[in-house]
């Protein structure tokens, strides 16, 4: 447990928010939030943050009270984050925003969404990228203040949307080029991509339980980490029912990896002699990261929930329908561009008509984009 451990601080290598490169549109400071505390409000009060409430994350039809949507994950996420990050003496409030944003470009009906909308926009010789379009929502698609567009978010939030979860080649993405992308992201964002991989990890084995679309002998038998975690909970509650065991052991199996995360990121900035945030982004790989032990672990119940829940059988008449749905919708609107809102058909005199259709994709909701299609297709 990361209470009875010692636990190494990298305060030395945190993000200061004195040092931040600031905002596009320089502004005043606030007398009572710092840049980074500001740039989580703005995010919260964003449109497309209230949106992710009615965004898949994994269950697109199997409607219930209890299943995760993209915003209780996105929630989830930062609240592990928050944790992780102050226990290594980092940046909290930027991780708060980092997390919080960090799902703001999903579009509607999950993964099976975007690979849809990925495929419609491959067939123009473009693409769609989550992290990418999210920079767009950011910088350019919310609307809420008179004198910029987007929300003016600092370079430090806006270069960890980009750059949390993958790298990306300077040569291959030069418009990006502001973004130091031959340099590695400060630790508070390499975390949050761990992070997220925790808080899916655990949520998704629990709704898939929930779902009964997961056994409990499946689990134990096929994620370790799990069935470690199960038999410390029987050991200590073993008059428990079996539902209140499942919870007991995925409490358990998320503090393992929580606890492992803190303290192998911690031993990995020492081992490589980094003393300093610059020297962080120079270094040739990310330092977050599990011991090697749990990093299999991860992987494991990774490819279960793969094989067993993201594409068993039962979820997939939902993931035909998603793909269907925004193969259609796109393919009316590049035959009917003039159908499109007013708002959108004025983008196209900027943008290419299949990036202006799939910026109006991604922002949906799955029951705006359910509506839309029964009105134009039917």
């Amino acid at each position: 447990m990361a209470s009875r451990t010692m636990i190494e601080s990298l305060q030395h290598l945190a993000v200061r928010v004195e040092d931040s490169r600031g905002r596009r549109h320089p502004e005043p400071a606030h007398p009572y939030r710092n840049p980074y505390q500001r740039d989580r409000d703005r995010i919260v009060h964003s449109r497309a943050f209230r949106r992710l409430e009615n965004k898949t994350q994994v269950f697109t039809r199997r409607f219930s009270d209890h299943f995760r949507n993209r915003l209780t994950h996105t929630i989830e996420v930062a609240q592990i984050s928050r944790t992780i990050v102050g226990a290594l003496g980092l940046n909290t409030d930027l991780v708060e925003a980092l997390a919080l944003v960090h799902d703001i470009g999903h579009p509607p009906f999950g993964h099976a969404g975007e690979k849809a909308l990925d495929a419609a926009m491959r067939r123009h010789g473009l693409l769609f990228d989550h992290n990418l379009h999210a920079l767009r929502i950011v910088e350019d698609f919310e609307l809420r203040y008179a004198e910029f567009r987007g929300l003016n978010l600092t370079f430090e939030v806006r270069e960890g949307i980009i750059k949390h979860s993958r790298d990306y080649a300077p040569l291959e993405f030069p418009q990006l080029r502001e973004y130091l992308l031959d340099q590695r992201p400060p630790l508070e964002a390499q975390l949050v991509d761990l992070t997220d991989e925790i808080a899916y990890n655990t949520a998704d084995l629990d709704d898939g339980f929930e779902a009964r679309i997961l056994s409990l002998e499946d689990i134990r038998s096929e994620v370790s980490v799990f069935e470690d975690s199960y038999q410390e909970a029987s050991a200590r509650f073993p008059e428990a029912s079996a539902k209140l065991l499942f919870n007991e052991a995925l409490k358990r199996m998320l503090d393992r990896m929580v606890t492992d995360l803190i303290q192998h990121t911690g031993e990995a900035a020492q081992q490589a002699g980094v003393s300093s945030l610059q020297q962080v982004r120079s270094y040739p790989q990310r330092l977050a990261s599990f011991s090697e032990r749990v990093e299999k672990q991860r992987r494991q119940a990774k490819d279960f929930l793969h094989a067993r829940l993201y594409f068993s059988p039962d979820l997939m008449p939902e993931k035909e329908m998603a793909e269907r749905i925004v193969t259609e919708l796109f393919a009316f609107w590049t035959a009917h561009p003039e159908a499109l809102p007013e708002q959108y058909q004025a983008k196209i005199h900027e943008e290419s008509l299949p990036r202006v259709i799939c910026d109006y994709i991604a922002g949906m909701t799955d029951n705006y984009i359910l509506e839309q299609h029964q009105k134009l297709v039917g």
